[in-house]
């Protein structure tokens, strides 16, 4: 979890601002979502496109532009349900600003997830987030890039637990994300039945079967 805000471009800005009530449309919105939109939510401002034509940056088909959504919060967070309610009706890759106010000051976090097109919504992995900053922290440039896929990625990287290798894909960091999350389970797993385990012989395996998971944790990162 890292310390980074964005300044986003001048020219890339949007300000739309996008009514809760337009994701309640979508089938895949239970009930539940929807109170935690009611809940949760005071605003939704759609509030830049980094695209080709704003940053000068090619696209492509897994993408085309990078969305940046302000959430103001009515309490303290916002629920990742609403996030990926939201991912899975905008077809392109969103970076969220969540800002909330808490004691006389306003904070913000920035949150996302690796997501890709799927054939008919896209498909979203876990939300990673940076900690909650003073809104008026000062804000870092735009990390260097050739295209909108490897801005993305850059975007994202602070937020992961996993280095972006140099030509890797979006796809492949979200896959490779994936095995990590997969792999950080089954540690905490392998480290729960080493503290319940009574019998020395088989606490030793698991410290072996522990340390094969932890190596290869090690690797994909």
């Amino acid at each position: 979890m890292s310390d980074i805000l964005y300044k986003w471009p001048t020219g890339a800005r949007f300000g739309a601002r996008v009514p809760k009530e337009k994701f309640y449309e979508y089938g895949w919105v239970s009930s539940a979502v929807r109170e935690k939109f009611v809940s949760d939510v005071q605003r939704i401002t759609w509030t830049h496109k980094l695209a080709e034509e704003t940053i000068n940056l090619t696209g492509t088909t897994a993408v085309p532009e990078i969305e940046i959504f302000e959430i103001d919060s009515k309490a303290d967070d916002v629920a990742d349900a609403v996030l990926t309610a939201i991912d899975k009706a905008v077809p392109n890759p969103i970076i969220f600003e969540i800002s909330r106010e808490r004691t006389g000051r306003r904070e913000v976090r920035m949150v996302a997830a690796h997501k890709t097109r799927g054939a008919r919504t896209p498909m979203v992995n876990g939300y990673y987030s940076t900690r909650w900053m003073p809104a008026d922290a000062e804000r870092s440039a735009l990390p260097t890039a050739i295209s909108l896929p490897a801005l993305y990625a850059e975007l994202l990287a602070p937020l992961t637990p996993i280095d972006v290798r140099p030509g890797e894909e979006v796809s492949d960091v979200a896959e490779r994300l994936e095995v990590v999350r997969r792999l950080q389970r089954e540690v905490a797993g392998l480290e729960r039945k080493i503290r319940s385990e009574p019998q020395l012989n088989r606490k030793m395996e698991l410290r072996r079967m522990l340390k094969m998971k932890q190596a290869e944790l090690e690797e994909q990162k």
